[in-house]
């Protein structure tokens, strides 16, 4: 047989060779329970996914990425200092914070009564109980994203909430990137919910270089656990953002989850949840508002394996200039999984005749007595409202202004916390307001 070497890209090639020198002090063998080792041998063999492959069709990461940047350095005391104090989303909510400087944690406040937070590389060494939950999240298995962020798996936190214990303050993971040359980061964060608990999760992405990041973040609920998740990115112009959120959901438990997408030039933030128990109910929404050449692209999985779930998504995208959104959602109904009652959403502005949005909902059902649904739609701003708001006195920049909040505010209003909601509110207005 003749042997078949395969042609990689530029990017591909200098991934491979940063493997070879990591700068971790993670583990790498196949007997750490992250399995690091065979992320590393699927890059080798199949390098960066590209549009042939269908899941990332509409985000193709091999032509996007061009050149792949170093891993970052562990940040000094000044650096984490500036960036710290720089720091600006979410921070007017008063919150427990854990601060990622350049993929790394760098500090941290005193965590509240009955939770637990450690660091990623002590709890392997200590072969803490709360890292078997790790098998259970890994509902992102296979998924590119999330291997390359095992491959190179820099740092990361395990945050554990005990049983009956109601956190008053939310808890604010702060990942801050900032520095001259453009660098990658890929940390991991594990969040585990004991029973009849209730946490709010606060995530927020900002920085001044373009760097590379990929961060993962996995929720495990158990029955009768409330989590909301408030997530921002207002990262700078040139970053290319990979992201992922998994969360598996026990019997009763609740999980929101609210995205707010106003930076980078090319993301892809993804989300996969699993039901374990009967009865869970899962939220999930977001904003995206993209200008000149941004490209920001969302994927979810629902999984439902369990009778009486219930899931609503609903998405918003505003997108000027030659921007372009992608929406790829997929609820999936599982034999069993009767009574399950699902509805999915995605709907988008297109402001200029070069943006484009490409909407791709699916329904795999394989029950009987269910109520699904999904939907996508993709238009301009209402002229009939234009011309009644402009009739009445107000100057059409302003009526086109209230048109645009009116429409991302539906999505906006899934966070129940409202001094959460203002916060994100403030930076989505902020955002419209300069688009060209």
């Amino acid at each position: 047989m003749t042997d078949i070497t395969p042609i990689r890209t530029q990017a591909e090639t200098q991934l491979l060779d940063y493997l070879r020198h990591p700068r971790s002090a993670l583990p790498v063998g196949d007997g750490s329970v992250i399995r690091r080792a065979d992320a590393i041998a699927r890059l080798e063999r199949e390098g960066l996914p590209n549009r042939r492959v269908e899941e990332w069709k509409y985000t193709d990461l091999r032509a996007l990425l061009r050149e792949a940047a170093p891993p970052a350095e562990c940040p000094s005391a000044a650096d984490i200092a500036e960036a710290r104090a720089q720091a600006r989303v979410f921070a007017e909510v008063a919150a427990v914070r854990l601060d990622f400087v350049n993929g790394h944690l760098a500090a941290q406040d005193a965590p509240p009564a009955g939770v637990t937070v450690i660091g990623l590389a002590q709890a392997l060494a200590e072969e803490h109980p709360v890292l078997s939950n790790l098998n259970r999240v890994d509902v992102a298995a296979g998924n590119a994203s999330y291997e390359l962020n095992r491959a190179f798996l820099s740092d990361g936190v395990v945050v554990h909430v005990a049983a009956e214990q109601a956190v008053a303050q939310p808890l604010h993971l702060r990942f801050v990137n900032r520095g001259g040359a453009p660098f990658s980061t890929a940390p991991r964060v594990l969040v585990v919910l004991d029973k009849r608990t209730s946490l709010t999760v606060l995530e927020s992405h900002e920085g001044d270089v373009a760097a590379q990041p990929n961060s993962v973040v996995e929720f495990v609920l158990a029955d009768d656990a409330q989590l909301e998740h408030a997530r921002v990115n207002t990262e700078a112009a040139g970053t290319i953002a990979l992201s992922t959120i998994t969360a598996v959901v026990g019997t009763r438990a609740a999980f929101r989850s609210v995205n707010l997408h106003a930076g980078t030039s090319v993301s892809r933030h993804q989300l996969f949840v699993a039901y374990e128990g009967e009865d869970a109910r899962v939220t999930l929404g977001g904003v995206t508002v993209l200008s000149g050449t941004q490209h920001a692209d969302t994927t979810l999985v629902v999984d439902h394996a369990v009778p009486g779930g219930e899931s609503r998504e609903l998405f918003k995208t505003v997108i000027d200039g030659e921007a372009k959104g992608v929406f790829q959602g997929k609820i999936v109904v599982r034999p069993d999984a009767q009574k399950t009652d699902g509805r999915m959403m995605s709907a988008a502005l297109l402001l200029s005749p070069d943006a484009t949005m490409n909407n791709k909902p699916e329904l795999e059902i394989w029950a009987d007595d269910v109520q699904c649904a999904h939907g996508a739609t993709c238009g301009e701003l209402d002229d009939e409202l234009l011309f009644y708001l402009t009739a009445r006195g107000l100057p059409r920049e302003e009526a086109e202004a209230l048109l645009l909040q009116a429409f991302i505010g539906e999505a906006l209003e899934l966070v129940t916390d409202e001094a959460i909601r203002e916060a994100m509110t403030g930076l989505a207005i902020d955002r419209l307001a300069k688009l060209a």
